[in-house]
Formats: C-alpha cells, structure tokens, sequence
C-alpha cells in the first residue's frame, strides 16, 4: 500500500523547516514530492529540496520542463496525504475561498485526500479576524490543522504564529495514516506508566530509585506513532514528549499514580505498566524538613499497593495488560511468576546483568514474555527501537497488523 505525502511549501522564513520534515518522511519510508510557490524560493532552494527528496520539485505551473500541463492534476491524484508547511495567512485565505493561482493553491483545490496545514506567521498575523475566520472555515470542511506554537518570531518578539516543529507535523501526519492503512486500530486507547515514584519522608527528602523514565516515554511514543490514543502517566522526570495522540498526566508517589493509573485504565484497551513503583513508602511524612541530628534516625515503611496487579485483576474485558521485571537473579523464573501470579497477558524482562540495559541508558535489551509461553528475544539497540519492537509485538497478540 502507497505512502505518498505531498508537501507544499509557500513564502515564509519557517520554509526552512520544511527541508527538516521532508527528510522525517524519507527516513520513515514515505515517498516525498514536493511542490512550492515562488516565494517559498527566497527561503530555501530547489536543490536541497530536490536532493532530500529525490524527486523534481514542482514551483511553475508553466515551466517548459513540465512534462504535463496538468501536473497540479496528476500531483493532487498521487498524493495519499498533502501537507502545506508553513502555511502563510496568503495560502490559508487562497484555500480558504477557492483561489487557484499557483502551484500549492491549483493542487490544493484539486485534492481529494486528506490536507493538513500547519500555519506560521506574526502573531498579529494569526489573530487577525480574516485569518481566524479562514482557519475555522477550513476546520469545518475537514481540513487538519495543525495548530502553531508560542515562540520567538522572525519579527523578534515573542508569541503566537511559530510553525509547529518538523516533528510534531510528522507525528500527526504519520499516525493519520497508520490508523487509515491499519483502520482496526481505530479507537484503540492505551495507556503507558513511566518514570520511578518518589516517596516523601519530609518536605525535601523522598525514597526513589533510579529509572529515568525513557522505556516508558519510548513505549507511549512508539504507541502514538501507530495511531494510538495514549495516557501517558508520569512519575518526576526531565523528559518531555510532544506527539499530539500523548496525553501526559503528572504524578509523584506510588499513591497518586495508582489513582491516575486506575482513571485511565478505564478506558484503554491496552495497559504497559514500566513504571518503577516504590514498594514501600514511610508512614509518616513530616511536613517541614528534618533537621540533622547526631543520633540515628529510623524511618518506618509500609508495602504500596501493587498497581500493576490491581489492574490486572480488575482489568476490563479484552483489556491487554504488559508488566515489566527488572531482575539480577533466575531472571526467567521470577519473570513467569511475576506474570503468572499478578495474571499478565505479556511480561518485559529487564535483567541488569546486561550490559547497555537497565536504569538510565539510551539503550536497552530485553526478552518478551507472553502468557501462552512465547518468548521474543530483543537484542540491544536503543530504547525506542525495543519500544517500537515491543509494540509491534502486543499488535500481533491482538491481530492489530493487517493492513486494510
């Protein structure tokens, strides 16, 4: 089944972007064509453009080196999926209201598929009345938009008008067309446990471990990048996460992500819980911090409820539920009765023995564990290479890989 994107380029200094998205859709096996207005060409060249996308790009609707002279035609018939990036106020309105006068507006006006716009321009730009009537028209007729950020402008100022970033149009792009080439995905909901919880003994202090939270963050990334709706539920960490299908929800102890887990679990169809949860946490919490004394100091815990098999045994029907083990010991043995004990569909086993695996690296290995006594071996590679590999797997178990 095609993947063609056809992206338009049009006359503004977030042009240059464009050149980085490109090369995001090449990398991950999209087939690129290009087409521009003469403006876009103050800011970029033909020869980059042509080069990332190996392909003639397409700027003069009466070029004598066009072959057809109906190329908007052919171009608009090709493509499964046009983006226009950046999106001026002028090819916003020209949509907006049926112009056709170059070569991005005629395509435009000659597409069936479906058409996203990431719009860019000065934030006085963007609120003006014409330009926010053009964009709520175009919403209202199906065309995606992609909505700008707040940021420093070309104007030097900062505010709103900043064209989404190459990667954040990708995403949404990208998991538009999983859920058309996989339309069994459609609707599906998960949700993702990252992070490790801190447990607060006073007003600085706190029990913790040492996960970095980039499984998980990989894992809900991964997962959006398929088409999925995810929660990502969070414990502290310095990661951030951008895809527009990623819906993070913040917390810190073992208690307040058993509360968000069990919320969001209510409506997800697949559950990953790699999560480094605290086992214990002190009974009591002092409200201002501790003062340093000479003599000892005992802090008394209490066990915290394992999230992961309340989950499991509460789950909804068909709910698919992933747990994670990290051990250093009859790793394979602690895994399965891990899995078999809390009722898994599919354990991860981490084992620190591993070199490059474990708390705080960029890579990882792991083995796959499924309840029918599957074993998958996921040889060391980065961690959002065993995410991807990791969902690719929960997708077979669930017959979520047939192409439409």
């Amino acid at each position: 089944m095609s993947k063609n994107v056809l992206i338009g380029i049009t006359g503004g200094i977030a042009a240059y972007k464009s050149l980085y998205l490109i090369r995001l859709f090449v990398k991950n096996g999209y087939d690129v064509k290009v087409m521009a207005t003469e403006h876009a060409m103050q800011f970029v060249t033909p020869l980059s453009i042509e080069t990332l996308s190996k392909h003639e790009l397409y700027t003069d609707m009466f070029s004598p080196a066009i072959h057809r002279t109906t190329e908007h035609i052919s171009l608009a018939q090709w493509a499964d999926v046009c983006v226009v990036a950046p999106a001026t106020a002028n090819i916003i309105g020209k949509i907006a209201h049926g112009i056709a006068d170059d070569a991005v507006s005629t395509t435009c006006m000659a597409l069936k598929n479906p058409l996203f716009i990431a719009p860019a321009m000065n934030e006085q730009m963007l609120h003006n009345a014409a330009v926010e009537d053009n964009l709520s028209l175009l919403k209202q007729r199906g065309v995606h938009v992609i909505d700008s950020q707040a940021g420093f402008l070309a104007c030097n100022a900062y505010g709103d008008g900043r064209m989404a970033e190459p990667e954040d149009i990708f995403h949404a792009v990208h998991a538009f067309m999983q859920q058309k080439l996989f339309p069994q995905r459609s609707g599906i909901k998960a949700m993702v446990s990252a992070g490790g919880t801190q447990e607060a003994i006073d007003a600085v202090r706190y029990i913790g471990n040492r996960s970095s939270g980039l499984m998980g963050f990989a894992l809900a990334e991964a997962l959006a990048d398929q088409g999925i709706e995810v929660d990502l539920v969070t414990a502290p960490t310095h990661l951030t996460i951008q895809h527009p299908l990623v819906h993070r929800i913040d917390v810190e102890s073992a208690e307040q992500m058993l509360q968000a887990c069990t919320s969001s679990a209510r409506q997800a169809d697949i559950v990953i819980m790699s999560a480094a949860v605290a086992d214990y946490t002190p009974v009591k919490k002092y409200e201002h911090k501790l003062k340093k004394q000479s003599q000892n100091l005992t802090i008394e815990l209490m066990p915290t409820v394992d999230i992961l098999k309340t989950l499991s045994l509460n789950r909804a029907k068909k709910q698919w539920v992933v747990g994670f083990a990290l051990e250093t010991d009859n790793e394979l043995e602690n895994a399965r009765k891990k899995m078999n004990t809390k009722q898994l569909d599919m354990i991860v086993l981490n084992s620190l023995n591993d070199k490059g695996a474990g708390f705080s690296t960029h890579t990882n290995k792991v083995l796959v564990l499924d309840a029918d006594g599957g074993v998958v071996d996921i040889p060391l590679q980065s961690k959002a290479a065993v995410a991807t590999e990791i969902v690719k797997h929960i997708f077979e178990k669930l017959n979520l890989n047939a192409h439409e």
